[in-house]
């Protein structure tokens, strides 16, 4: 057997049933993905310290709620571009957030520690809803922890950037 005729043959014979399979494989991994951005509806975002979470942003609605440096409580509306919400779905999806459980909190009894901020996180598709409740000392896993500020952060960044455009587009008006 010729050396072409070698190389041909482990082409048709490893190769080719390879990426087969992995075709077939990661199909219909992505087919049946849990959660797919094409059913993504919202996201909703709250965070406060205790029992109570002032500061809220509900993308469907577009309501922003938040507490300001003088303990007023601001309601305005807030838009988030497809894209951006593509980008959270996308940072959920590479840090885990469907794997999470579904109370990150320390006390037993689901009450929240006075002084410590408690951040519920929900993301919103046609057929299901993943939401996390994760309080700001938890005592689990340091990698969940990572992940959990991690996704935090990157929320709050989208939510700054877009309060930011509004108040520049208001301005902008107001001229």
């Amino acid at each position: 057997m010729s050396l072409r005729n070698k190389k041909i043959f482990f082409i048709l014979s490893i190769v080719v049933p390879f990426i087969i399979y992995c075709t077939y494989y990661y199909g219909m991994m992505v087919k049946n993905a849990p959660y797919k951005f094409t059913e993504f509806k919202s996201i909703e975002f709250e965070y406060g310290t205790g029992d109570s979470l002032l500061n809220k942003f509900n993308s469907a609605t577009k309501q922003y709620q938040y507490v300001n440096s003088r303990d007023s409580v601001i309601k305005t509306q807030l838009y988030i571009s497809r894209d951006e919400l593509l980008y959270l779905h996308r940072k959920a999806a590479e840090l885990g957030f469907w794997d999470f459980p579904a109370n990150e909190i320390n006390n037993k009894d689901g009450k929240a520690t006075p002084g410590i901020t408690r951040y519920k996180i929900q993301f919103n598709y046609l057929r299901k809803t993943k939401t996390v409740l994760f309080d700001e000392n938890f005592a689990g896993d340091p990698k969940l922890v990572d992940a959990n500020n991690r996704l935090i952060k990157e929320i709050e960044r989208v939510l700054n950037d877009a309060e930011v455009r509004t108040k520049k587009q208001q301005e902008l008006l107001n001229k």
